[in-house]
């Protein structure tokens, strides 16, 4: 729950109630023996795939040494959340084995929980690779099927009191692009996520462990993923801090022109990231921490001027 009453101010200058600009909703997140206090400031949680084919990193970070160089400069740049995935969810892609997850994964953190003190999140789908890695220390599951996947993630989840991000997405990855139909795109994912809310806490997940994420990139189209950007604060109905992952996907590239290569959307990143907070993302998931933390510094001051 927010930590202030949730309201809407009514700005007669606008003619309508807009929240697009006011003060951000607090949140206390609850990840095993850490309280993160949201909304003060934008969290900056920072992508570290561990994988070969990941859409903009992969092969970069799949050698130990290489990962843990990224997870320190990522740290110095200031991030408050490093994410580890071992399997990539690129539009088209097929996964791999539990077994092969937990030897890209497990010796990673391993290491860094060794070497850093930050808070770490697993990007995973699957019950046994969330156990391992929580097991090592980790605090955060990142499940980007909202426990349609593999439902019994919540209840590892909750023996470790950790924390939960659900994530909306239609189907997986290898079709979930073909799967873009929505009554109203807003509207439906609240309401899947409303649902993928009750279960994790029906299986006993605190509800101060949970976060919510509508997907970008994840079954919808271009337009869809504009439009749902532009109103990202209809998600505040779940009460819940929401956290937002547009960092270099091809949606940008579309609007941008050019050759649509991943390098080329950084300034087209930064753009959602301040409008993502603007309207109310509490966490930002990116690949370049240096520049989208002084993106978020930037937008967070502008939120918080008297």
């Amino acid at each position: 729950m927010p930590i202030q009453p949730r309201h809407l101010q009514d700005n007669k200058a606008l003619g309508k109630q807009d929240v697009f600009c006011s003060k951000q909703m607090r949140y206390k997140l609850i990840c095993r023996d850490k309280e993160m206090i949201l909304g003060q400031r934008t969290h900056i949680m920072g992508i570290l795939n561990v994988t070969p084919d990941s859409f903009y990193d992969g092969g970069r970070y799949s050698k130990l040494y290489d990962a843990l160089k990224q997870t320190e400069k990522m740290i110095s740049e200031g991030a408050d959340i490093i994410d580890i995935g071992g399997e990539s969810t690129r539009p088209g892609s097929f996964g791999v084995s539990e077994k092969e997850e937990l030897n890209r994964v497990i010796p990673v953190i391993k290491e860094v929980m060794k070497r850093f003190d930050i808070v770490l999140s697993i990007d995973t789908t699957k019950a046994k690779v969330a156990e391992e890695a929580l097991s090592q220390g980790v605090s955060i599951v990142n499940d980007i099927s909202g426990l349609k996947f593999d439902p019994r993630i919540a209840e590892v989840v909750a023996r470790y009191r950790a924390g939960l991000v659900l994530m909306h997405t239609t189907s997986r990855p290898h079709d979930m692009q073909n799967k873009t139909e929505y009554n109203s795109i807003v509207h439906d994912i609240v309401q899947s996520l409303r649902g993928s809310v009750k279960l994790a806490e029906e299986k006993g997940v605190h509800s101060e462990s949970i976060v919510i994420d509508p997907g970008f990139g994840f079954g919808k189209t271009p337009d869809q993923n504009l439009m749902l950007l532009k109103h990202l604060r209809e998600l505040l109905v779940l009460e819940k801090p929401i956290l937002i992952g547009t960092s270099r996907k091809s949606f940008i590239g579309r609007v941008l022109g050019g050759s649509q290569l991943p390098e080329e959307k950084l300034a087209g990143t930064a753009a959602t990231i301040s409008i993502a907070i603007m309207n109310h993302a509490s966490i930002v998931r990116v690949h370049d921490v240096f520049y989208m933390k002084n993106v978020a510094l930037m937008t967070d001051a502008v939120l918080n001027v008297n």
